[in-house]
């Protein structure tokens, strides 16, 4: 754009800009009307500072690259592979888990069983939780010490 687009740009911002504080004044009070003024100043001050331009172009940018990443084959290529590869990794996690191994990997016949636990004694104490030898020992510890 040129300097004159630019230029007619700002102007017409402020103008509706001003247009938005002389409502807010009549209708909504002092403080929405300078709230307003405040705003109508900004786009003049980007015209003078010369971010109004930068806006433009960041604006203009950020459009193209929309735009060749929504119609472009190879992005949606590439988003079908990213989105595959992902897909692997939640299976190789899942197959992991299941304990699978590969193919190399020698696996053996039969599992390990877990170990028995032995079976606590019963309470005498109805209602009591049911304590092996080493909580015994640390409450007769405690009973000692005067600590229940």
């Amino acid at each position: 754009m040129s300097e004159v687009s630019w230029q007619a740009l700002a102007l017409a911002l402020t103008v509706c800009g001003g247009l938005w504080t002389w409502y807010a004044a009549r209708n909504r009070g002092a403080a929405s009307a300078t709230r307003g003024a405040a705003l109508t100043l900004l786009p003049a001050a980007a015209y003078f500072t010369g971010t109004l331009e930068m806006f433009g172009e960041i604006t203009s940018s950020v459009a193209d690259w929309a735009t060749g990443f929504v119609f472009s084959p190879l992005v949606w290529l590439g988003i079908l592979l990213a989105g595959t590869s992902v897909v692997l990794f939640g299976v190789s996690g899942w197959l992991s888990a299941r304990g699978e191994s590969s193919p190399g990997e020698e696996t053996p016949e039969v599992k390990p069983k877990r170990k028995q636990r032995k079976a606590l004694p019963p309470s005498s104490q109805k209602g009591a939780p049911a304590i092996d030898d080493d909580l015994a020992d640390i409450e007769a510890i405690l009973k000692k010490r005067g600590i229940n």
